[in-house]
């Protein structure tokens, strides 16, 4: 294990964890989220981000040291005085000032060491910030800079100073993958998934998917990661399930600053809101049409509090439901409300296997939802651990009453499919399921009894259902009998009924 970072509670690929961060000598709750704060436009005052929760932030050292009084200030005063905050800080370096403009005036070294002198407790180097859909060969090389600059940060003395491991590699998953081996590799502490801001801009949250998965592979699973740029509420259930533990939001000032509102459904123009629907502080005191009579100044900051306050507690909201082991019923939720957040869960799925390893294998209740839950890491568990089983003779599977005209009687229960009736009360067995199953759960439970023929050929098989559709029992391999129970006389091997 690294020694900065410690799991308490895990549910899919989500944690709740402890990152220490020595310099600062505090520790950090995770899933944290870390307020940017620009020092030269101050919405709402570092000192009081204690109020939302907030435990660590984030600002630009470059901009710091670009500006000749700010940099003196900050070389004076420290950058927790500076800012007014007591909590840890962590500092860019300017990569993202580099993605933007082209080329910046620093370097690693300098703005590592830079960092250190002002008092930063988590730094970063310059890295490159590959930007989505760029073809190959230029994601690769600049990945090669990338990791170049990560060696070179690993030189520089910094002391008790925690330094940050950038993961590039554009919209290549697998160059994803081997960046974030890459920097697992080094001894730095903070592995930050970059270049997603473009991604999340344009709501493209199955890329966000795939390429956090791609270097969650990577990367060990000590590894605390932080998603550079993921500041909306919307998505932060599906990103603590990906495995993100950290996270920054400059959307709390910057929508407030355009009058908008968010929510953990999506964004609002203040314009056309009549009631708030929210129950922080700012919307319990306040009414839109109070909010929008405030001149400027005080209308972006109050909004910029709502937008802090839901943030905030959304993840708290993810945070109990890692703990409960019902992340994912929380994400689900989420994602049914916005269809691009519905790809980003959909993209997570594809990547069941990937998160099985890290999912609890006893919580307290699988609810199924939507076709999306028949593939849960808890379905494709449960097939896959039909090997360890051992059917024998004439096994009936049914979702009827037991029949003893077969040697053996089990149940089939979409979506997980067949198990022993001993099982019928471990989880997820004890799933809450819909009356008025869909199709995808049909042809999950379809093909856990082709996993479980398959994997016992010497064993004889029925299957008696309740009317499942045809295309679901295609699934189902011809050497297994079907019977239908709403039409056919379920009889025994010897034909006794």
């Amino acid at each position: 294990m690294r020694d900065v970072f410690e799991i308490r509670a895990q549910d899919a690929g989500g944690r709740v964890g402890d990152l220490h961060v020595p310099r600062a000598d505090v520790t950090v709750e995770t899933p944290a989220l870390l307020p940017v704060v620009n020092p030269n436009v101050i919405t709402v005052d570092p000192a009081r981000f204690d109020e939302f929760g907030a435990e660590i932030l984030i600002t630009n050292s470059y901009i710091i040291k670009r500006d000749d009084d700010l940099a003196a200030r900050a070389r004076e005063e420290g950058l927790h005085d500076l800012l007014g905050f007591d909590g840890a800080i962590m500092t860019d370096s300017g990569s993202f000032q580099l993605s933007e403009y082209g080329e910046i005036d620093t370097d690693t070294e300098e703005i590592l060491a830079f960092q250190h002198e002002i008092g930063s407790d988590i730094g970063t180097p310059v890295d490159i910030p590959t930007p989505p859909d760029v073809d190959r060969a230029r994601a690769e090389d600049e990945l090669r800079t990338t990791q170049e600059r990560l060696e070179l940060a690993e030189a520089v003395d910094v002391g008790d100073m925690l330094v940050n491991a950038p993961v590039q590699g554009s919209t290549y998953p697998d160059l994803r993958e081997e960046a974030g081996a890459h920097a697992y590799a080094t001894d730095l502490d903070v592995f930050p998934v970059g270049a997603a801001v473009p991604m999340m801009n344009d709501y493209r949250y199955d890329d966000v998917a795939r390429a956090v998965a791609g270097a969650k592979r990577g990367l060990g699973a000590d590894a605390p990661v932080h998603l550079f740029g993921a500041g909306h509420p919307m998505m932060f259930a599906l990103a603590v399930a990906l495995g993100c533990d950290l996270f920054d939001s400059a959307a709390y000032a910057l929508y407030a600053r355009d009058d908008r509102y968010l929510t953990v459904h999506g964004t609002e123009q203040l314009a056309d809101l009549h009631h708030f629907p929210c129950s922080c502080p700012i919307c319990t005191e306040h009414t839109p049409e109070d909010v929008r009579r405030m001149p400027d100044a005080a209308r972006e900051e109050l909004l910029a509090e709502h937008n802090l306050h839901v943030s905030f507690t959304e993840l708290r909201r993810v945070k109990q439901a890692v703990r409960d082991g019902d992340l994912l019923e929380l994400v689900e939720a989420r994602a049914h409300a916005h269809p691009r957040t519905l790809d980003g869960y959909r993209a997570l799925l594809d990547h069941a296997g990937q998160y099985e390893a890290s999912d609890p294998a006893s919580k307290d209740a699988f609810f199924y939802a939507s076709a999306e839950s028949a593939r849960r890491p808890e379905v494709l568990r449960h097939r896959e651990r039909l090997a360890r089983l051992s059917p024998e003779g004439r096994v009936l599977l049914t979702e009827g009453p037991r029949h003893d005209g077969y040697d053996d009687c089990w149940r089939v229960t979409p979506p997980f499919g067949p198990y022993p009736r001993a099982l019928s009360e471990v989880y997820p067995l004890t799933a809450e399921t819909p009356v008025n199953m869909d199709r995808e759960g049909y042809e999950a439970a379809a093909k856990g009894v082709a996993r479980l023929a398959g994997e016992h050929p010497d064993a004889a098989f029925t299957l008696a259902h309740e009317s499942w559709p045809a295309d679901a029992l295609d699934y189902v391999p011809p050497r297994v009998e079907t019977l239908d129970l709403g039409e056919d006389l379920l009889t025994g091997p010897d034909g006794e009924a």
